[in-house]
């Protein structure tokens, strides 16, 4: 195998692992409703089941909709990203690996909507002028994944100005 393949599969694994041993902890250990203060009011524990999306956005919506939407929808476009990653050989590193977090966040909660028809969040944070929405590992993945292409495409732009100077 490929040595930048072998490092698509190992990121994309090392994210679903995180997330998935976390939730494990937060399923056996943390009794859901409950919030445990980890660094304060700042991060907090929790234990709650999100069959929505994002913020638990459409958990009240129609079966099939949420089936479309919640399973269907993120699948195929998974799908498509992972052949994106595995068949562009022009990707840089920073970018690649802004990928590989967002499949492996995805993937990972894909995975607890398909084995229990909702996504455990038990991550909270109150910086006391802004709140977050409760959220997990898989969550964090795909943020840290956008913000990495955001940056690998900053640093794109800077260069392709400095050439052209």
């Amino acid at each position: 195998m490929y040595k930048k393949q072998l490092y698509i599969l190992l990121l994309i694994f090392l994210n679903i692992g995180a997330d998935q041993y976390t939730k494990y902890i937060v399923r056996e250990k943390v009794v859901p409703g409950t919030r445990t203060e980890i660094v304060g009011e700042l991060l907090q524990l929790m234990n709650v089941e999100n069959s929505g999306a994002f913020l638990g956005m459409g958990s009240e919506s129609n079966p099939t909709i949420k089936l479309i939407f919640l399973l269907m929808v993120p699948t195929l476009v998974l799908g498509f990203v992972l052949y994106y990653l595995f068949t562009n050989k022009s990707l840089d590193r920073l970018t690649t690996t802004g990928l590989c977090c967002i499949v492996g966040g995805g993937l990972a909660n894909l995975f607890d909507r398909f084995l229990y028809g909702s996504v455990t969040d038990f991550l909270f944070m109150d910086f006391s002028i802004a709140r977050t929405g409760i959220f997990n590992i898989a969550d964090l993945s795909v943020t840290t994944g956008m913000v990495l292409i955001l940056i690998a495409t900053l640093k794109e732009r800077a260069q392709n100005k400095k050439s052209s100077a």
